[in-house]
């Protein structure tokens, strides 16, 4: 059955891109609804969208909701691949993220604290049936040597391979199964990553603005910055997942299929998303309960041992 938050959160930060305080309150929502959200901050009727992929716009390194506001001025809310991504990750169907700026709050780089604070509040059990998009057939997106691609799935499960020039990151390789707690143990803690060579030219195009050690895994060449290291081994890969995760679920309910991205980003997720809803043949959406489908369950698998790498790795 679908499933909502028991009580509203709130969660204080700032923006990674816009280095701007913000507020964000997740708060529970009747069934059917979606994922909506709203930015507090603007005065006009329309300033509340849904979490969907055909609004997506455009943007570098985040994915960003842009839509027309009743007065006609352009309304966007970026960096929202995090919260998307610990909601998927919690099976929660429906709720309402309401924002007093134009970012989602970074946190420390990863979906951790949301997904903890989520599970924390607890989610409530609604009467309707939650609702899948299964995959029929492959569908796939290219570019260059770039791809993601979508497959046929009984189990939602994602693998992401990464070839970085970066010698600290290089090739790395992760797959998963969202069941059993997997997403909780295994991604949710990955952070947002970047090379320190790249950190100025974002800046001088108005990003980054509130990066920092705190926020992202920075390396340099053979060198990890943060003076913890990696948390794990493949943590950029994980990360990469995280982010596909948060990306699929503008297929406004999940997925039931298998995903692999190869050096794939934020607007190839969208792209295929496109792709998947071009051909109603590629999917169907049918009616589930959780209790139906044990590849789904969340909160119940003792964490696995993680595995934390010298920063010197």
């Amino acid at each position: 059955m679908q499933q909502t938050l028991k009580k509203e959160i709130i969660f204080n930060g700032i923006g990674l891109h816009s280095g701007k305080p913000v507020t964000m309150r997740v708060s529970p929502a009747s069934e059917n609804t979606g994922i909506l959200l709203t930015r507090s901050d603007v005065d006009d009727s329309l300033n509340t969208i849904e979490a969907k992929w055909n609004h997506v716009v455009p943007s570098e390194l985040c994915t960003l909701l842009a839509w027309q506001g009743a007065n006609g001025e352009k309304i966007t809310i970026s960096t929202i691949e995090h919260i998307l991504s610990a909601l998927r990750g919690a099976n929660i169907d429906n709720a309402h993220i309401t924002l007093d700026g134009p970012e989602v709050p970074i946190m420390d780089g990863s979906a951790i604290e949301f997904f903890t604070e989520i599970e924390k509040t607890g989610v409530q059990t609604q009467s309707a049936p939650t609702k899948y998009i299964r995959v029929l057939k492959e569908v796939r997106y290219e570019e260059g040597d770039k791809y993601a691609v979508l497959k046929p799935s009984t189990i939602p499960t994602f693998r992401f391979d990464l070839d970085f020039d970066a010698p600290a990151i290089g090739e790395q390789t992760f797959e998963a199964a969202l069941v059993n707690g997997y997403y909780k143990h295994d991604i949710a803690s990955a952070r947002t990553f970047c090379t320190l060579d790249t950190v100025d030219a974002m800046r001088e195009r108005g990003l980054a603005l509130g990066g920092s050690l705190e926020n992202a895994v920075v390396v340099d060449g053979e060198k990890v910055m943060n003076p913890e290291g990696f948390r794990f081994e493949n943590e950029c890969a994980r990360h990469k997942t995280l982010d596909a995760i948060g990306d699929l679920y503008l297929a406004g309910a999940p997925i039931l299929g298998a995903f692999h991205g190869y050096k794939a980003g934020h607007a190839m997720h969208t792209a295929l998303l496109r792709e998947l809803f071009a051909d109603e043949s590629n999917y169907e959406v049918v009616n589930g309960a959780i209790d139906d489908l044990p590849a789904i369950k969340t909160f119940h698998q003792e964490p696995t041992q993680r595995q934390h790498v010298s920063a010197s790795a």
